[in-house]
């Protein structure tokens, strides 16, 4: 990778740390973000035709197929957040202020996330990958024990995806990028998971306090007792993120290695 592409990127996380270090405001957010952020759009930002395999959205290989891989699940989080704030129970009268304010700034993070990867994409001379299209009809977004269940999920799988993909980038920047988002979306998990159920923010099945990991992939266990985060191979992510993508958006990580 050329210095102007370091350059480039490292001054592109310039930006992405200011939102997140401070309270977001509404009108600030959009002029970083550019965002027209489509608040009823299903289908997500991108812009490439690189796809190969026929009806999947291959992510490419190398730290650019990462890199679009992140790119992929910063997407699908972005979508389940905006079409949350659309549905029944945030626009209800049963949930409480703090919980919808919670929700705005996770929603807020992940579309300056997925914009971040995508400019970052492009910065490096490559091409982000198709725009995505989801399938929540499994959601009932009316419901605060769906919507908090599956907030869970994503944000979960977003920390084990960024742990598990770590060894496969090259570039000291992007692993630099990576562990500061990374460190984002755990605080996420993390408070997601008290919302669900009070003191659950570390348990045995993110956290190997007792047991080894979950993973099927032997490089990505961790010891047990180690008190090290689960992480989980492209693999193993994409077999539940494809469960939330309609046909055609379906990812092929095979290129990641």
């Amino acid at each position: 990778m050329s210095t102007n592409h370091n350059s480039d990127l490292l001054q592109q996380e310039s930006r992405v740390d200011q939102p997140l270090y401070t309270p977001i405001k509404r009108r600030s957010f959009f002029m970083y973000a550019g965002a027209t952020a489509g608040a009823t759009a299903l289908v997500l930002a991108g812009c490439s035709k690189s796809d190969s395999a026929p009806g999947m959205v291959n992510v490419g290989s190398g730290d650019v197929g990462v890199l679009n891989y992140a790119y992929a699940l910063e997407q699908l989080e972005a979508a389940f957040y905006t079409q949350l704030r659309t549905g029944g129970y945030y626009t209800g009268s049963t949930i409480t202020a703090a919980e919808k304010a919670i929700l705005d700034d996770l929603y807020y993070h992940e579309v300056i996330h997925r914009d971040f990867f995508k400019a970052a994409i492009t910065a490096a001379g490559a091409t982000p990958i198709m725009a995505l299209t989801p399938n929540f009809s499994s959601i009932d977004f009316s419901s605060r024990t769906s919507v908090l269940g599956t907030a869970k999920a994503f944000e979960d799988l977003g920390v084990a995806a960024y742990n598990g993909a770590g060894q496969y980038i090259t570039s000291a920047t992007y692993l630099y990028i990576a562990g500061k988002i990374v460190s984002v979306e755990a605080r996420h998990a993390a408070i997601i998971r008290d919302l669900v159920s009070e003191n659950t923010f570390v348990g045995n099945d993110i956290l190997t306090i007792s047991s080894a990991s979950n993973s099927s992939v032997a490089t990505n266990n961790s010891p047990s007792g180690s008190s090290l985060e689960r992480s989980m191979s492209p693999s193993e992510v994409v077999a539940t993120a494809n469960t939330f993508l309609a046909d055609g958006s379906k990812l092929d990580v095979s290129g990641i290695k």
